[in-house]
């Protein structure tokens, strides 16, 4: 008699809490989560961003956006790259200049390498899979990405690294 209850409790918990998630896998061919970056991804290198995959992207998805950035680095922290309107077919190549690329904390266009003053610091690749390609200035910040995003993110993912200058 108890066997009754169970599709409905199953059909009540699916309901509740889908299967599916909502989270990117992001990785890079470069380095593994929460270890080092390479030399040549920072101011000591040739200070082009990495290689970067996505999967799991949604069918609904119409537009990639990264931002990378350092909480490590200063109060509030630094940001290296903020790019949106990226391909959805998940390969971001080193080097990447496509897509619509804004102002990182230097106030320049584009990815910016890793260059911490002591010690080692970790940088967030948070990639956000968005149901719209966005129309904003290329001055847009962090700050201008994030709020142009509201509403629109259907999946997002992060992939950390660590870089640790080998020069003083």
């Amino acid at each position: 008699m108890h066997l009754l209850y169970i599709p409905a409790l199953f059909a009540a918990l699916t309901a509740v809490a889908p299967m599916s998630d909502n989270n990117l896998t992001v990785i890079s061919t470069s380095f593994s989560n929460n270890a080092s970056i390479p030399m040549k991804y920072s101011c000591e290198g040739m200070e082009v961003s990495p290689p970067l995959q996505i999967s799991n992207i949604p069918s609904g998805a119409r537009s990639l956006a990264i931002i990378l950035h350092d909480p490590d680095a200063g109060q509030n922290g630094f940001t290296h790259w903020v790019a949106w309107n990226i391909s959805v077919d998940g390969n971001i190549p080193e080097g990447f200049k496509g897509g619509d690329q804004g102002k990182n904390g230097a106030g320049q266009s584009g990815y910016k390498g890793m260059c911490p003053p002591s010690g080692t610091h970790h940088y967030h690749f948070k990639v956000y899979a968005l149901d719209t390609m966005l129309d904003i200035d290329d001055k847009t910040d962090k700050a201008g990405l994030e709020k142009s995003m509201e509403g629109h993110i259907l999946a997002q993912g992060e992939l950390v690294g660590l870089y640790k200058k080998t020069k003083s």
